[in-house]
């Protein structure tokens, strides 16, 4: 590829040496995000206590940084790919550890809300950076398997070590100390960074175009946070008109991306089958998990009664399920299929997921480690092999924006799983009835949550243990009741991943270059302008 003039080629790394160690500094910078996302939700009760946030102020300090990462991933992914990823990658990490420390040392509501909202934005530019970067560095497709099976092997990791570092920090400090330990990481990934990462970008990049982030922004924000609040509270017209303000932004933003000359991102992504398969993989498959995700916890500390640690530790099998099969997910590919690899751990899951329906309040943790582990293990394979053929469609000049489209189909499968088996869950739960003679406070407190039902049992001594036991059951068969919905949403996506990659291998790539960029200026010719 001939750079323009005035504008810097990719550095080419020297060796197979240096690739690798670019590899290993990309991958503390996955490491701190997948971290950051797993410990907030243990330190919230200790939160809560200290800084007595309301209760709709608890609810924006646990969405808005999802909220706002979901909303910037496009645009810091294109940004990245106009700027250079290496410059937005380190320049997001120093952001990401300035506003930890404000984190941890937040003294109100608002200012955690705050922090966490400035969280997101340097959030956003990690995890799109990494994987454009990967696509960047390793040319070989074998090889390039290979760093996203690491890739992937180590947000899996860092998913599992979370709840164990963070149960250990809560333990022995103060809530803080789960922000705090991202800075460690941080420098340590600057430092080296500096040195070891080569600068990439896309050597035609156009303008960043101001009023597509916005819309991207406003449309991404506005249809998550009416899922969330209509799973919550119900439908109110105040959802309803996020819900359409929402939409009609992705439309204007939709429609603005087809009449640009150099769009924020390039709608001809979605005309690659592979492409579009993979994208609504990801987001369906993390879609139908999110409701044993979101709830895990819930049922392994307040059902079952362990401690954070223990929870963490619990959860462990499916990180080893992941990282193992993340790594080997590219060889089975190229030696079976893309589609079988895929579809068969999307199956796997669907299965595990059909196993929890048969769980009760005293299930032995043998079979629920078991069905974690063919969690991990499908959802290793399925990840892994559909981010290597996201990046494996595009040119490697749009690597960015492609990978964004990636991490927000997975934001939004979040935001979307959580929300309508998170409906289910609370419909569920909600029906249990009270034990006779149960005071009416208790019992509202109780069927509102189950840490609701935890502390009203609590204050009623001896007395609340029938409390408890019913709403414990009920919590237990909500929560089979959204896995029973998660196995037909991953068995019909296995199905859906079978029929859209078919005749998809790893490393089927368009053309790169002059080619791209001729083909580029025809299609723009063709097109009207704003």
């Amino acid at each position: 590829m001939t750079a323009v003039p005035g504008t810097p080629a990719t550095a080419p790394l020297r060796g197979g040496l240096g690739r690798w160690l670019a590899l290993a500094v990309l991958v503390l910078a996955v490491l701190l995000v997948a971290v950051d996302a797993t410990v907030l939700g243990l330190a919230t009760p200790y939160l809560s206590e200290d800084l007595r946030p309301s209760s709709t102020q608890l609810l924006w300090i646990g969405d808005v940084y999802s909220f706002v990462i979901a909303g910037l991933l496009v645009s810091m992914g294109s940004l990245g790919d106009r700027i250079g990823r290496k410059k937005l990658l380190l320049t997001g990490s120093i952001a990401f550890g300035g506003i930890s420390v404000l984190n941890a040392y937040a003294t109100s509501p608002a200012m955690m809300i705050a922090a966490r909202a400035l969280l997101g934005v340097a959030g956003a530019t990690l995890m799109p950076a990494t994987l454009a970067l990967i696509r960047n560095i390793f040319h070989d497709p074998k090889e390039r398997s290979l760093a996203v099976g690491v890739w992937g092997a180590t947000a899996s990791a860092g998913a599992a070590v979370g709840p164990v570092v963070g149960g250990f920090l809560l333990e022995h400090f103060w809530w803080g100390s789960v922000f705090l330990i991202n800075l460690p990481v941080m420098a340590v990934l600057v430092a080296v960074g500096v040195k070891l990462l080569p600068e990439s970008k896309n050597p035609r990049p156009g303008p960043w175009d101001l009023p597509s982030v916005l819309l991207s922004l406003a449309g991404v924000i506005g249809v998550v946070y009416a899922v969330k609040e209509a799973a919550a509270h119900g439908v109110r017209a105040d959802v309803a008109a996020s819900a359409a303000a929402g939409l009609a932004a992705l439309v204007w933003f939709v429609r603005r991306q087809l009449t640009l000359p150099e769009p924020l991102l390039d709608m001809r992504l979605f005309h690659h089958r592979g492409f579009r398969g993979a994208v609504l993989a990801d987001l369906l498959t993390i879609l139908g998990l999110s409701g044993l995700i979101f709830f895990l916890s819930q049922f392994l500390q307040l059902v079952q009664g362990r401690d954070p640690l223990q929870a963490g530790l619990a959860e462990i099998p499916a990180a080893v399920g992941s990282v193992v099969t993340g790594l080997m997910a590219g060889r089975a590919a190229r030696r079976f299929s893309v589609r079988a690899i895929v579809s068969g751990g999307l199956a796997a899951v669907g299965l595990a997921l059909a196993a929890v329906t048969l769980f009760s309040v005293h299930t032995p943790y043998p079979a629920l480690g078991a069905v974690l582990l063919v969690v991990g293990v499908g959802a290793g394979f399925s990840f892994t092999v559909t981010a290597d053929v996201i990046l494996g469609s595009v040119p490697k000049e749009e690597a960015g924006a492609a990978s964004a489209v990636s991490e927000t189909a997975y934001e939004l499968g979040t935001a979307l799983g959580i929300a309508l088996l998170g409906t289910i869950v609370t419909g569920v739960y909600r029906g249990f009835a009270s034990p006779p003679g149960t005071p009416a406070g208790a019992s509202a407190a109780a069927h509102d949550s189950l840490g609701g039902a935890v502390e009203a049992a609590a204050g009623l001594g001896h007395g609340g243990a029938a409390l408890l036991t019913a709403a414990q059951s009920s919590f237990v068969d909500g929560l089979r009741a959204a896995s029973g919905a998660g196995a037909l949403i991953l068995l019909a996506t296995a199905g859906a991943a079978w029929v859209l990659l078919r005749g998809q291998r790893l490393g089927d790539a368009p053309p790169d270059g002059e080619d791209r960029a001729r083909e580029g200026a025809a299609h723009a010719a063709a097109m009207p302008h704003d």
